[in-house]
């Protein structure tokens, strides 16, 4: 099994903080690797479309971002950048 996860937060999929999971927005769940590439590849398309940067590691983070999308942090006095964040995950079932 495998997920395609959403999240936006303001910091990138990647570091993955304590209750990184509050700031998820959808989850996809794909039965074979080719469905979930086919995925992948569309949503990369679509997210690459509607923002001006982008960052990846390992092939299975990706973040994105408007230098416009941003929220005022009152802790840290200052403007913080929002992301958009893929994960690709592969679900280990009990058998395997």
């Amino acid at each position: 099994m495998y997920q395609i996860i959403y999240m936006k937060a303001d910091y990138e999929p990647w570091w993955m903080f304590d209750g990184w999971e509050s700031n998820i927005v959808a989850t996809s769940q794909f039965e074979s690797e080719g469905d979930l590439e086919q995925m992948l590849q569309e949503t990369l398309k679509e997210f690459r479309q509607k923002y001006e940067h982008e960052a990846s590691k390992e092939e299975k983070y990706y973040a994105f971002w408007t230098d416009e999308e941003q929220e005022y942090c009152e802790a840290c006095e200052d403007d913080i950048q929002i992301y958009h964040g893929i994960i690709v995950a592969k679900l280990i079932k009990d058998n395997e």
